[in-house]
């Protein structure tokens, strides 16, 4: 019904910058909340940053300051801007996205999961 595809990952070095990209394509009525998560070896899934339709953030404490989270809501696109990065953001980034589905008549809320793109910092 939907599909969610990241890119922009890749390997960087201590203090640089990397931008990832989320666009949510299919059965889309409206999208509500759309967010940014993160996995490291070992560890589980967590929150990195989540933006409403309405344009309201909110932030795991470990990235403020240094990542920020956007959409283009005509685009069903999500970006996630990531400054400053340390070894410690080394993880896989998954997409997640809440979105209100029509199939035929009816109307479902349903989340949705990237794939997942991975961001390696390392000098």
């Amino acid at each position: 019904q939907v599909q969610l595809v990241e890119s922009g990952g890749g390997l960087v070095q201590p203090g640089g910058s990397l931008r990832l990209s989320c666009v949510a394509s299919g059965s889309i009525f409206s999208i509500d909340e759309m967010g940014w998560y993160r996995q490291a070896p070992g560890k589980q899934r967590e929150l990195v940053a989540t933006i409403t339709s309405g344009g309201s953030t909110n932030y795991a404490d470990s990235v403020k300051g240094r990542f920020t989270i956007s959409r283009d809501n005509a685009k069903n696109t999500t970006y996630l801007q990531m400054n400053s990065l340390k070894p410690e953001d080394t993880a896989v980034y998954y997409c997640k996205v809440r979105a209100i589905v029509r199939a035929g008549m009816r109307f479902t809320t349903n989340v949705y999961w990237g794939q997942g793109t991975q961001v390696t910092v390392s000098s």
